[in-house]
């Protein structure tokens, strides 16, 4: 007997404003690709991903597939504070660290979405198979997203 059917949900779309002071690694991933910046940026948000597993901190969603492309290897020597919200890529994973940490990913950009708000109804915006797809922003939007009261999803 077959299983009860599976229902796909719409991926929960992710804003990211991408390289520069929010994605500082996004050049050295690039490079490492033989990719332009733009085109390193394409195949991240190009891909939809799932949501393997929650650990390291509460709301870290360890996240797949990268694209063979861009994967990329964790920094030699990880940060003391990575920013909340920033998107990193480390191996075969992204992620977004929902609080500042300390971090070796490498940070590519960074979404104004808070993956962990003990405040919310539902503290963690994700969780184990959710598909999640991210999108480029710019600065402006950024900012203002950042204002918002909620800014739980984009």
């Amino acid at each position: 007997a077959a299983g009860p059917p599976v229902i796909e949900a719409a991926p929960i779309r992710i804003p990211v404003c991408y390289g520069g002071d929010f994605g500082p690694d996004l050049e050295e991933v690039a490079r490492l690709a033989d990719l332009t910046p733009a085109e390193a940026i394409a195949r991240h948000a190009g891909s939809i991903y799932r949501v393997f597993m929650l650990g390291f901190s509460p709301g870290f969603a360890y996240m797949g597939t990268v694209d063979s492309r861009i994967a990329a290897p964790r920094r030699a020597t990880p940060r003391v504070k990575v920013p909340a919200g920033s998107v990193g890529i480390a191996g075969r994973q992204t992620g977004i660290y929902p609080t500042e940490t300390p971090g070796g990913w490498m940070l590519i950009g960074r979404t104004p979405v808070r993956p962990f708000d003990p405040a919310r109804a539902q503290p963690f915006l994700f969780q184990a198979g959710d598909a999640i797809q991210f999108y480029a922003i710019d600065a402006d939007a950024f900012h203002q997203a950042s204002s918002a009261p909620d800014g739980t999803r984009g």
